[in-house]
């Protein structure tokens, strides 16, 4: 005895220590990133330049399954339980998070769409409404996904082909002129061509390409598997640019493409017939539809300062190889312009300089982030934060820092200077084309709100299996009632038995509903994510699946379950399907709380320090001083390692509270900061405070219902075992009766 309880208590203290260090290492986690996801917002990372994804937390329960589906690292992660998004501006629309989630708790959507006037007003038919027969594509649609592109393109030929109809007075007309050759373009002319369009496509650039082709050399392009018409699946879900736009030129080639480059679009302009006049550097061509795939880019921006027009300025890099030996500088802090860097640094002899005028890189991709962060500590790459360049000189060039003082300058030998500060917007020559951008025009987006956790409709399909398992059991209720010992003599044994007719096949049924259910725990590895249908089915078959292999085996048992191998496996499927219902229904309800703590916490912060920004120093020293001093706080009564921790910081946290904010009123008052100004500060301090006690105690809660999952899993991995015995042992039962039935 003694030895039983010395060793159950070495493992019970093994498991508590283990428990307590993978909650020390969570709360860790999760305070990292909330930390980055705070840094985000303020310098605007949090915001998605076009797409965006929004998690529904009354859904959210917390599986994982779209942090991991993203290819973009970094855009969600798991906080308190739920979805989180992290680095908003990172979200291209790959829309795999929302594809994969299985309770359709995450959208990807467009930002502030009904405010936004650079994306163009289109119907579902990508058509500009009232200018029938204009189409836009691709990029300038707000899709920047190469796979979206190429769908648009090849819809918008079908769409022409459909309303095709034959122009005896101009038999040549062109059937549609697409304007721009990246990936929409190129895939609306191979289906113009494969469905017989009269077409022209048109490029400004030497080549086709589009925005793809103006990448830097051996840029890798992420395609994710896309069929282009005339050629079929791309072989490969990623492609390095110069590889994917040789692709993109062959198959033109040897689909005899009516490609023109060199081109520049102008305008277009409606004839007044219900056909089009477009005007480019070669003169108009006249078409019954346009279909411009121009992108977002348009012209590359410039910057307005002096000596811009010096040869050694530009716009794109094609190949690094070209400049070595040189002294560069790369102004711009986007993927481009981290590239560009990059590639520049690798080459023998450069010295390269980043000027980027925020406070740090907010949008780059991870590995881009990796990167750079290497490149600066061996000294390849240096980078200039919060800087803007002023003057360009044949053999330097003048940066400015960002800190209010004009005279703050640095000037910087220099041979070459790259400027990817992004592109102007072709807005206004597609408003002069008919294109409108006026958010009035657009239909009223459904809200983005909570729709609840879909409890109801499950109850309701559950609830009538139930009754038909139930109105089975009363009909059949004159065996049923009868003493176990009783049934044999029953006409109805021979089908109602477990191991008879439909008693019989009920056990089986529900052996293979256990299978199939558990089949939802395989499905949600990577490794199966593109070959067994959609998460979400798979969701919905697992609680389908739960309810109905419990109904059949307790018709199986014969409403009886006995003290054995099978009547226990029933009660595990039973406490495997209420634990299972806890796990997806109510502890959606805590996390959401402490997310939703942790959301009010973020925005507090964030208004305090954008309030602040307009004051004068003196008010902003005293507002960033109270910041510190409050993640101070917060780190001691939130971010405590134990439950007991955090119940003491509830305590003494609140009277230290106290005293720090007494303190920096009477810094700030002594300052000269006005009465005003400190009682805003102080408010909202308090305020933040008390949102992240309540997060912390949310968090504290879910830890204690996290619980249920284990038990959960652990029942099912019990339930499997109890009922491969089940199986075994009735199997070698029946095979020993049948063995015995042919001795007599």
């Amino acid at each position: 005895m003694t030895w039983t309880l010395l060793i159950g208590l070495t493992l019970a203290l093994v498991l508590a220590l283990g428990s307590a260090l993978a909650r020390r290492q969570e709360l860790a986690r999760m305070r990292r990133t909330l930390v980055e996801r705070d840094r985000g917002l303020r310098v605007a990372a949090g915001e998605a330049q076009l797409l965006e994804p929004v998690v529904d937390l009354s859904r959210c329960m917390g599986c994982g399954t779209c942090v991991s589906a993203c290819p973009e690292e970094g855009v969600l992660a798991l906080v308190h339980g739920q979805a989180t998004v992290v680095r908003g501006a990172r979200c291209v629309g790959h829309a795999a998070c929302e594809r994969e989630c299985p309770v359709g708790a995450i959208t990807v959507t467009v930002k502030n769409l009904a405010e936004r006037r650079d994306v163009p007003v289109l119907d579902e038919r990508l058509e500009s409404p009232g200018a029938r027969g204009l189409f836009l594509a691709g990029e300038v649609t707000a899709h920047a996904l190469i796979k979206t592109a190429i769908e648009h393109g090849t819809a918008v030929a079908a769409e022409v082909a459909r309303r095709r109809t034959l122009d005896i007075t101009e038999p040549n007309l062109l059937d549609v002129c697409i304007v721009g050759a990246g990936p929409a373009g190129l895939a609306c002319a191979l289906e113009a061509k494969r469905l017989g369009l009269n077409y022209v496509l048109l490029e400004q650039e030497p080549e086709i390409g589009g925005t793809v082709a103006r990448y830097p050399r051996r840029k890798m392009v992420v395609t994710r598997p896309v069929e282009l018409p005339l050629f079929g699946k791309l072989a490969k879900a990623s492609y390095a640019k110069e590889e994917l736009v040789e692709l993109w030129q062959r198959v033109a080639n040897e689909q005899s493409l009516a490609v023109r480059c060199g081109v520049r679009f102008e305008s277009t302009e409606a004839r007044g017939d219900g056909a089009w006049r477009v005007h480019t550097s070669v003169g108009p061509i006249e078409a019954r539809n346009v279909c411009l795939a121009l992108g977002r880019r348009g012209s590359p921006k410039k910057l307005g300062v002096p000596g811009e027009e010096l040869p050694k300025v530009a716009y794109g890099l094609f190949d690094a190889r070209a400049y070595q030996g040189r002294r560069v500088l790369v102004v711009g802090g986007g993927d481009s312009a981290v590239e560009t860097a990059l590639a520049l640094a690798e080459q023998p002899g450069n010295q390269v300089t980043v000027s980027y005028r925020r406070s740090e890189f907010f949008r780059l991709r991870t590995r881009n982030q990796e990167h750079v962060d290497a490149a600066v500590a061996s000294n390849k790459l240096s980078v200039l934060f919060q800087t803007h360049l002023v003057a360009i000189e044949p053999e330097r060039v003048t940066v400015a820092f960002e800190d209010g003082d004009e005279s703050n300058t640095r000037e910087l030998p220099n041979d070459d200077v790259f400027v990817l500060a992004g592109g102007t917007s072709p807005v206004a020559t597609l408003e002069k084309s008919g294109v409108s951008f006026d958010p009035s025009q657009r239909p009223d987006a459904t809200p983005l709100t909570e729709r609840g956790t879909g409890v109801f409709p499950a109850l309701i399909v559950a609830l009538a299996c139930t009754l038909a398992a139930l109105g089975f059991a009363l009909w059949n209720a004159d065996y049923y009632l009868l003493a176990p010992d009783e049934r044999p003599m029953s006409a109805k044994h021979l089908e109602l038995g477990p191991d008879r007719g439909v008693g019989f096949a009920l056990g089986i049924a529900a052996a293979v509903l256990i299978v199939v259910n558990l089949l939802y725990v395989v499905r949600r590895s990577a490794k199966f994510a593109r070959t067994w249908g959609s998460l979400s089915g798979w969701m919905t078959s697992h609680v389908a699946t739960g309810v109905l292999a419990v109904l059949c085996a307790v018709v199986h048992s014969a409403m009886a379950p006995r003290d054995s191998l099978g009547g226990h496996a029933l009660w595990a499927l039973v406490a495997l399907l209420a634990t299972g219902a806890l796990g997806r229904y109510v502890y959606a309800y805590v996390p959401r709380a402490a997310s939703g703590r942790e959301l009010d916490l973020a925005e507090v912060k964030l208004r305090l320090e954008r309030e602040s920004e307009a004051w004068a120093k003196v008010d902003r020293r005293f507002a960033a001083r109270v910041r510190t001093e409050l993640e101070n706080e917060i780190e001691r009564s939130q971010w405590k390692s134990s439950l007991l921790g955090r119940l003491v910081a509830l305590v003494g946290g609140r009277r230290s509270l106290s005293r720090t904010l007494s303190r920096l009123a009477e810094e700030g008052r002594a300052e000269g900061v006005s009465a005003e100004r400190v009682d805003a500060v102080l408010a909202v301090a308090r305020r933040a405070h008390s949102t992240a006690v309540a997060a912390a105690h949310f968090e504290d809660l879910r830890a204690l219902i996290e619980s249920w999952r284990w038990l959960h899993r652990w029942v099912a991995a019990l339930l499997v075992g109890l009922v491969a015995l089940h199986i075994v042992y009735a199997l070698s039962f029946g095979a020993f009766l049948h063995e015995s039935a042919g001795a007599r």
